[in-house]
């Protein structure tokens, strides 16, 4: 049986291309419109396992994405780092010289900005998805219109990619997260990687406080990110992903910041990707 996967986006999606790198065997793909509806198709059990970029080398966070993971009760179980190549593609036959608007989602139109600052004739119009646009171009025949997307919506709709690795910066990798609605899916010897959320109170240096206690358990903080507590005005919370190499000192730090938080939540036990 076919593993149901959700993802941001349709088929030529970067997206699409983490769920085919990332899982064995056949899949189904769940094509979703935004974050929030690819996690309704997991609350829902319409989907096994939902792909989400989180952050990105150029961008920095999606911000928005922590917030649905945290107040949906979502899992993470794994991660995948995705080089990004954003390629220009048109209808075959069309030029570069023919092109008058490029539509793609705002992440890729921010990620190659520099490019179209020599192009000042040509329209930047903001899309749902990289490969909508792409799929759009093909079967509506468009002329004129280009889309921003990897070079596999190009594959699967058939288009010339006029201009290639247009991003401004060519190193650019987006963090990926696999999602569900249950817990961890690996024995505790595999797992090296945790994401957390907790609360601080407002003493001077509670947030240094936590942070010496994961330093002292051995643990490797990798990402901090802030958000408001919406119910709490001038409250937040803190996002925060730690390594380690031996999983009894996490078990330790979460022992000792259970007492010290006035609330922590472990968002997800995997796999570091990046080793």
């Amino acid at each position: 049986m076919a593993l149901r996967i959700a993802i941001q986006g349709i088929k030529g999606s970067n997206h699409h291309q983490v769920a085919k790198n990332y899982f064995d065997g056949e899949l189904e793909l769940v094509e979703c419109l935004s974050f929030d509806a690819v996690v309704d198709q997991l609350l829902q059990k319409k989907a096994d396992k939902g792909v989400m970029a989180i952050e990105n080398s150029i961008a920095g966070s999606i911000i928005p994405n922590y917030a649905l993971v945290h107040r949906n009760n979502l899992h993470i179980i794994g991660e995948y780092y995705l080089n990004i190549h954003h390629n220009l593609m048109v209808l075959k036959g069309q030029r570069f010289e023919d092109i008058k608007e490029v539509s793609s989602h705002p992440m890729a139109l921010l990620q190659c900005k520099e490019f179209f600052k020599d192009y000042p004739n040509i329209r930047l119009i903001e899309d749902v998805d990289t490969a909508a646009t792409a799929k759009r171009i093909q079967e509506q025949r468009l002329e004129h219109v280009a889309a921003i997307a990897p070079k596999v919506a190009a594959e699967l709709y058939n288009l010339d990619i006029v201009a290639d690795d247009i991003q401004t910066i060519k190193n650019n990798s987006t963090r990926f997260i696999i999602v569900k609605t249950k817990n961890k899916e690996l024995p505790k010897e595999e797992i090296n990687k945790a994401s957390l959320r907790f609360l601080t109170d407002h003493k001077r240096g509670s947030l240094a406080t936590v942070l010496n206690v994961m330093s002292d358990c051995n643990l490797n903080l990798t990402k901090i990110q802030s958000l408001p507590v919406i119910e709490t005005p001038w409250k937040y919370s803190f996002f925060v992903d730690v390594t380690f190499t031996n999983y009894d000192d996490f078990e330790k730090a979460k022992s000792l910041l259970n007492i010290m938080l006035e609330e922590i939540k472990v968002l997800g036990e995997y796999k570091n990707a990046m080793l």
